[in-house]
């Protein structure tokens, strides 16, 4: 779903949604299509990312204002569309095979103020304000605020960074 003006630019339009165009479409004096019959053409700048041989190129969260790296996902090019026109992180999960807009399930949704591409033009980085459970960011499934939370600590991996919220409290 999204905020739309006369043409609608999001593709599919639904059949119901017609009859509502069209009336849309008088009401406002708007003469010309009320929608478009295709879907419309990917932006070029889409084209210039390196995408793997899976069609996927890395994405790595960057909390604005911290600078904390959340977490490290996959994005093909219908993730990448949809979270510049959503605004919000959508990635490629791989394990489920299916776009997967980040909070889906938990509600911990991650508002993109900013999306990169670094030098070799094969990852991407998206600055983000992670929402999370009562006023913590939750990025990560484990509860915490990000996915970074093992530190080497000599020739031991430590945890660093604490639960803020319970993961079967979450997830369904």
């Amino acid at each position: 779903m999204a905020w739309q003006r006369l043409p609608a630019t999001v593709w599919p339009v639904l059949p119901g949604t017609l009859p509502v165009l069209r009336w849309l479409a008088e009401e406002l004096g708007h003469a010309g299509p009320t929608h478009h019959d295709a879907p419309p053409a990917p932006p070029p700048w889409l084209d210039e990312v390196a995408w793997d041989e899976r069609g996927l190129v890395p994405a790595i969260a960057q909390e604005v204002g911290s600078n904390d790296v959340l977490m490290v996902a996959w994005m093909n090019r219908e993730a990448l569309l949809q979270t510049w026109a959503r605004g919000q992180a959508v990635y490629w999960s791989r394990s489920r095979q299916r776009l997967w807009h980040k909070g889906e399930e938990s509600g911990h949704v991650q508002t993109v103020h900013d999306i990169r591409l670094d030098c070799d033009q094969d990852v991407i980085l998206l600055k983000v304000t992670q929402q999370g459970h009562e006023g913590c960011g939750v990025a990560c499934h484990t509860g915490r605020h990000s996915c970074f939370f093992r530190q080497l600590d000599g020739e031991a991996w430590q945890t660093v960074e604490p639960v803020l919220v319970d993961p079967e409290r979450i997830y369904k």
